[in-house]
């Protein structure tokens, strides 16, 4: 009977060796060559018109996106495909608030699956609140090769109508080149896959979120909410809230 249960334990410990042994030959560096791929950055590049400008800079991580632009100097977008969530943070006000619809950067250029990406497209639209976006058609059109990287290129189109092309690197499961529906063409370039600090991709402590809405809820309760309808800016009840904190 002893020996019998000595024998069982001793099958249980080889199996588990072996098991072991196979996920750390197989299994680990496969698991760390596929977060590996996830890590890069690179300069982002307008094209317009013929027309060339360097307009920021993007880092990946894992499913996290850092995005830093010229048109948003004074903060960065933090993009998490998991949650998901899109974030715009301005350090000098010490504060963050949803991205929504500031950048369509946040909106595209997040990681995909090669094979399916507008079901991705469609989540960050959704988290956007772009009307009529929630619904996205994706067709492949081919493979193309990319500064030496090889992509799939995918046709895709929402149900109001915009379009767009992207090239998605197989290898990053990212997009390096965008087309939009006016022609514009935003690609990754001066690519480098090296692995990116993981404080670069969280909020800052200490730093408070900032919601338009409940700033204007609180003006219109106060004094300082005097101008009619008629008489109130043009500018939009987000945009005018925001030059608060500026």
């Amino acid at each position: 009977m002893v020996k019998g249960t000595i024998s069982v334990c001793l099958r249980g410990m080889i199996w588990s060796a072996f098991a072991w042994i196979f996920s750390w030959a197989f299994l680990s560096p496969f698991s760390h060559m596929t977060a590996q791929a996830q890590q890069f950055s690179a300069d982002i590049v307008t094209r317009r018109d013929d027309v060339s400008t360097r307009t920021g800079r993007l880092s990946a991580r894992d499913g996290q996106v850092r995005i830093e632009t010229a048109e948003h100097a004074d903060g960065f977008f933090l993009v998490d495909a998991v949650k998901p969530s899109a974030t715009f943070v301005r350090p000098g006000a010490r504060i963050y608030m949803d991205a929504k619809q500031s950048s369509r950067l946040t909106r595209t250029f997040v990681p995909l699956d090669p094979d399916a990406p507008c079901r991705q497209w469609q989540v960050m639209a959704h988290l956007a609140g772009v009307a009529g976006e929630s619904e996205w058609r994706c067709e492949r059109t081919g493979i193309e090769t990319i500064d030496g990287h090889s992509t799939v290129a995918f046709r895709a189109s929402s149900k109001t109508g915009e379009e767009l092309v992207g090239w998605i690197d197989r290898e990053r499961r990212f997009p390096l080149r965008i087309k939009t529906g006016d022609g514009t063409l935003i690609t990754l370039e001066q690519i480098k896959d090296e692995p990116q600090g993981a404080s670069s991709f969280e909020l800052p402590s200490g730093y408070s979120k900032f919601s338009p809405e409940a700033l204007i809820g609180r003006i219109k309760q106060s004094d300082v909410w005097v101008a009619s309808p008629v008489d109130a800016p043009s500018s939009s009840p987000t945009e005018a809230a925001e030059s608060l904190v500026r």
